[in-house]
Parts: C-alpha cells; sequence; structure tokens
C-alpha cells in the first residue's frame, strides 16, 4: 500500500448510532440541555484551586498579551530586554512571569512540583520539549542525536512519575531529521508516493536506499528513522506519542514518516499519532486519507486534532511563491473545517473505539461544547480513553478545570526546560497564537472576578 494522497470516501465505517426510541431521544435531550449549563464555561469558581500569587500573575500576563504591538514585537523586546539586563537579570524577570505562567520549570523537581498540581485538579500532562527546526537552523547529526536522548528524558519522565496516569508527550520530527530533507522528501513522495515498509525496513536497520534521494541524504534519512524507531520503542505501552504538524511545505513527509512509525508501533493501540491542522483546506482529506490508510494497513490512528498555528508565515510564503493560499479565507471556514473533522473521527470512534482515539486540542469552547454533545449522542464514555481534551499550560484553564471537573480527560501541553531553552518556544507560541492571547478577556474576567470574591472574603474575615 502506498502512502498517498487519496480521496475516499468511507461510508463503511461511519455509520451513525441512532437513538432507539422516543423515550431515549427525550432523555438525550435533557441530558444535552444539562450538559450545556454545566459546560457554560462561565463560573469564575473554577479558579479556586488556583494560589492569590497565581490569579495576580495570569491577570498581568493576559493583560501584556491583550497588547497587540507586545505580541507581535516580543521577540525584539525580549532580545533587547536580555542584552540590556544580561543573562542572569532577564531570567530573573522572566521567570516569575511569563516563564512561570506558560512553562512547567527546568528540571525534574520543579516540573514535578507543578505536575502534582495539576494531577490534583484532575489534568494529565503532555510534555513537550520546545526543539524543532526550520530551514537554515539544521546544525548536524551530533545536535540530533543529542535532541533524541532529550527526548527519550522525556518518555522516561512522563512514564515513571505518580502524576502522570497515561501519560502523553509531543514530538517534532524536525527535532530528528533535517528541515531540508523533510521538504525534499515532500516533493519526491508528491510525484512517487512511497511504500511504508520502506521506512519500517530502514527503521529495523536496513541500509535502505530512497528513491530521488542521494547517498548523503539517503544516510542522514535513516539516521533519523533510527532515532525515532528508539523514541517509539521506549513509549509502546507506557506513553503516547503525538507527532506535531509544521508547515505545509514539509508536512507530507512528516505524515509519511508518522503513518510508518503508526504501522508498526500501533498494531494492538495508538501510542503513535499524527496531528491535523484545520485551518488548511485539505484537512478534511488528509484525515480520510489517513482513516483509509490506517484501515487498509491493519493499524490503530491516533489524531490531535488542532486549528493550526503558522498561518501568517504559509500565506506570505503563498504569496511570495505565487501558490495558491493553503489556509481557510475565514475564522468561520476554520470552525467549519474543525467541526467537521471532529464529528468525522467521533463517528469512527463510537464504532471501533479501540482502533481509534482523538485529543480534541482546542480552546473553542464551541468545538468543545460541540464534542461533549456529539459524545453523549454517541455513546461514547467521557473517561474511556479514546476522546480527550488539550489546551496549552497557562491557557484556558476555566475550560481544562471544568471539563476535568466533569469527569473528561483533560490534558495540558507543557514545556519544560531553561528559560533560554524554551525563549525561542515562547515567541513563537505568542505570535502563532496572537489571536487566541488576544481574546482571553473573559479568562481574565473570570479571573477578576475570583480574586474580588477573595478579596470581599478576606474583609469579612472568610477563608
Amino acid at each position: 500500500m502506498l502512502c498517498s494522497y487519496l480521496r475516499p470516501s468511507l461510508p463503511h465505517i461511519l455509520p451513525l448510532r441512532l437513538l432507539s426510541s422516543a423515550a431515549s431521544r427525550v432523555a438525550a435531550v435533557k441530558q444535552h440541555e444539562l450538559l450545556s449549563d454545566t459546560l457554560a464555561f462561565e463560573d469564575p469558581r473554577a479558579f479556586k484551586v488556583k494560589s492569590l500569587g497565581e490569579l495576580l500573575r495570569a491577570l498581568g500576563v493576559f493583560r501584556l498579551c491583550s497588547f497587540p504591538a507586545l505580541v507581535n514585537n516580543c521577540g525584539k523586546l525580549m532580545s533587547v530586554a536580555r542584552t540590556l539586563l544580561g543573562k542572569r537579570g532577564f531570567s530573573l524577570l522572566l521567570r516569575p512571569t511569563v516563564y512561570a505562567q506558560f512553562v512547567a520549570g527546568e528540571n525534574e523537581a520543579e516540573i514535578s512540583q507543578s505536575m502534582q498540581k495539576m494531577s490534583l485538579q484532575g489534568m494529565r500532562p503532555m510534555l513537550a520539549v520546545p526543539i524543532e527546526e526550520d530551514l537554515g537552523e539544521s546544525t548536524g547529526e551530533k545536535r540530533y542525536d543529542d535532541n533524541m536522548d532529550t527526548m527519550l528524558e522525556c518518555v522516561r519522565m512522563s512514564h515513571s512519575n505518580a502524576w502522570s496516569k497515561d501519560p502523553m508527550m509531543q514530538l517534532k520530527i524536525t527535532a530528528l531529521l533535517s528541515p531540508e530533507l523533510c521538504v525534499k522528501l515532500t516533493n519526491i513522495i508528491r510525484q512517487q508516493p512511497y511504500d511504508l515498509n520502506l521506512l519500517i525496513r530502514s527503521m529495523d536497520g536496513e541500509p535502505i536506499s530512497f528513491p530521488g534521494l542521494d547517498e548523503k541524504e539517503a544516510a542522514h534519512l535513516r539516521s533519523g528513522l533510527l532515532r525515532l524507531n528508539k523514541i517509539a520503542e521506549a513509549s509502546v505501552n507506557k506513553v503516547r506519542v503525538l507527532v506535531d504538524a509544521e508547515y505545509t511545505y514539509m508536512n507530507p513527509a512528516l505524515s509519511l514518516v508518522a503513518m510508518a512509525m503508526m504501522k508498526k508501533f500501533n498494531k494492538d493501540g495508538t501510542w503513535i499519532w499524527n496531528t491535523y491542522q484545520c485551518y488548511l483546506k485539505d484537512s478534511r482529506s488528509l484525515l480520510l486519507d489517513a482513516l483509509s490508510l490506517s484501515k487498509n494497513e491493519g493499524f490503530c490512528l491516533g489524531v490531535k486534532l488542532v486549528r493550526g498555528a503558522y498561518m501568517d508565515k504559509e500565506r506570505k510564503l503563498a504569496m511570495k511563491e505565487g501558490h495558491q493560499d493553503p489556509i481557510h479565507q475565514s475564522w468561520e471556514d476554520t470552525n467549519d473545517s474543525y467541526n467537521g473533522c471532529l464529528d468525522l473521527m467521533l463517528d469512527v470512534i463510537s464504532q471501533e473505539p479501540e482502533r481509534y482515539r482523538i485529543i480534541v486540542a482546542t480552546h473553542n469552547e464551541e468545538s468543545v461544547r460541540r464534542a461533549v454533545k456529539r459524545m453523549e449522542e454517541l455513546g461514547i464514555e467521557r473517561d474511556g480513553g479514546s476522546v480527550c481534551f488539550g489546551q496549552l499550560l497557562g491557557m484556558c484553564d476555566h475550560v481544562s478545570l471544568t471539563l476535568a471537573k466533569e469527569g473528561y480527560l483533560v490534558y495540558k501541553s507543557v514545556p519544560y526546560g531553561s528559560v533560554d531553552e524554551t525563549l525561542p518556544y515562547l515567541v513563537r507560541r505568542a505570535q502563532e497564537n496572537r489571536t487566541v492571547l488576544q481574546g482571553i478577556r473573559k479568562e481574565r474576567d473570570l479571573l477578576r472576578k475570583e480574586l474580588n470574591r477573595r478579596l470581599r472574603l478576606s474583609l469579612r474575615g472568610g477563608s
């Protein structure tokens, strides 16, 4: 079976489960109304678990994030601040503020402290090593080997700690394989799709020659696949590895590698997952391809469903190179794309929950409510494991905490590392998520209400 961009329809795996009687339909409607009230995400008491210092920090950081000029120029501003304050001074400034809001810590002790509190709040960690590369940033095989060791340590830490139940971690393939090769491989497989078995044999150590690559490129691909294989072998039956999507000019290669890993390691469970960006016009087609491929090749499919994070760069690149804009033209179209892909996956999961899994990775309340409603309609268990929800650490806590309180599985994407290691990550996430950051007025209002409630209790001598 070739890994190609097919456009199948899947009526054979998408039958809808109908309610069996008028009585059950009435009960379902009442249940949905109850869920709608429960998941209003309007209750500031969701923040009761936060300390006074955490409330004040979140309010301050979110206030700064509401200024477009600061978000758009945060990289330059931080660079200037680091120059003026020096490494130590800059760290002292950033650590208790932006860093503490969005990063779990630098070492295992700090990370464990953050994660234990998260666990008590009913949420689970999805550790993320903030390592990735773009074109022109490749640093050689030794750096990729070092990155592999860091990823293996992430697997160990995710699995070995009591706060980590059914743990997940994120992985960027460009931390282990050069972006230049991913781009070239993308261009090749668009012309001549690769057999997944070719990559699997290379993962097993065979000296494979890859069509379209010279020997140096093939050697680097073999090394990268061996690195990915070591991480997958370490994580199977322990940690679920979610492969991140990146830019459209390399995503087909990343998906090819992810699918090969799935075919090898997802025979009896979803240990390797792939990410689908719903702001792309072809997101539904790509998801249908993956569903068809997983069925034909006999492997389990894990899906991380996101809206997307590289919109500005993708549009500028398309304009520069004279290509069609790959991004949906409106926010509404992106929402429709996300919700359509969500419905597609939930329908499949309702039929074979042991073979398909999804993490609904979104800060959008309407999509969360839609997922919850469809889960109830289709009889998908809240804590069964086939459907979970995900948000970034330090953001959208009113959604995460409410979902966790109602018994849904909630993961927070948790970056970790030193200030210097995580600074590029923080800058990228701020700029890529500027729409979310500038639209967190509701969360700020809820934080403010909780702060005012505590102040009133304090004045009345309450607790």
